[in-house]
């Protein structure tokens, strides 16, 4: 059970820093890893499913069970949620490929390119919940992984590192203006894919021009306006400190709505 855990928190940290990798099409080349990656993290998903296969069955069943805790039931819709995002992230992925699939195409691409966009920076925010709701979890099996014992000194330095995430964090939502890329959401689902339908002129949405469609050439980056460098390190830093300022308000909202609970 212990090595399945590991196996558990291993996995799902390297599908986190996968996927935010793929928010810049220039990492590791350009589109040839996007793409694989992109398809690697649907494998990702799949055996992650398998390893939580019997949760998953459990809760299924008594999803509508009134003793079924309501924490159990938002993680379970949650990780519903999130399939749907990533599937839909994935296939439209397909619909627009350039390399591994370049004759491909279904409908309407320049939707198919600003949707696939825009439902990746709301899928960064349903795994920053996600990792919130199961933030104790996490951190037990880190500290187990990595052989940390509890003491004083530890509990100062972890609170002060939760300091510093929320202010970066806080910083990089805003140097970003990732609430506007969430509200594209809605902007972008406002109009439909089928080319044969009406459809609203790209000039009447009010999503980021960045992420809006852009002629491709060297030195353009049509996923992502956080940062024009392709830096590993920097995409990374830059998207894992947006997560951990959600995740850590969830851990604790969560935390203290089971201690309301208990008195």
């Amino acid at each position: 059970m212990k090595n399945k855990n590991y196996l558990k928190l291993v996995l799902d940290v390297l599908m986190s820093i996968t996927f935010v990798l793929l928010f810049n099409k220039m990492v590791f080349g350009g589109l040839l890893f996007h793409e694989i990656a992109g398809i690697g993290i649907g494998l990702g998903i799949a055996i992650h499913i398998v390893l939580n296969i019997q949760w998953v069955k459990k809760v299924t069943i008594r999803l509508f069970d009134k003793t079924l805790p309501g924490k159990t039931r938002l993680g379970y819709l949650l990780n519903l949620l999130f399939l749907i995002a990533m599937i839909f992230i994935i296939v439209s992925g397909l619909f627009i490929s350039k390399i591994l699939f370049p004759n491909l195409r279904l409908g309407n691409e320049a939707w198919f390119k600003m949707s696939h966009i825009s439902i990746s920076y709301l899928t960064l925010f349903l795994i920053s919940i996600h990792i919130g709701l199961h933030g104790k979890w996490i951190i037990n099996q880190s500290k187990q992984l990595l052989k940390i014992r509890s003491s004083k000194t530890t509990g100062m330095i972890g609170k002060l590192a939760l300091v510093i995430l929320l202010l970066f964090g806080g910083y990089e939502i805003i140097a970003t203006n990732f609430a506007a890329r969430i509200q594209s959401v809605g902007q972008v689902f406002n109009f439909t894919t089928s080319a044969g339908l009406k459809q609203r002129p790209a000039g009447n949405l009010k999503i980021p021009s960045d992420i809006q469609k852009r002629p491709e050439g060297r030195g353009q980056n049509n996923h992502s306006a956080l940062k024009e460098d392709p830096n590993p390190l920097g995409i990374i830093t830059t998207y894992f400190g947006i997560m951990s300022v959600f995740a850590i308000l969830t851990y604790y909202a969560e935390k203290f709505w089971t201690r309301r609970k208990e008195v």
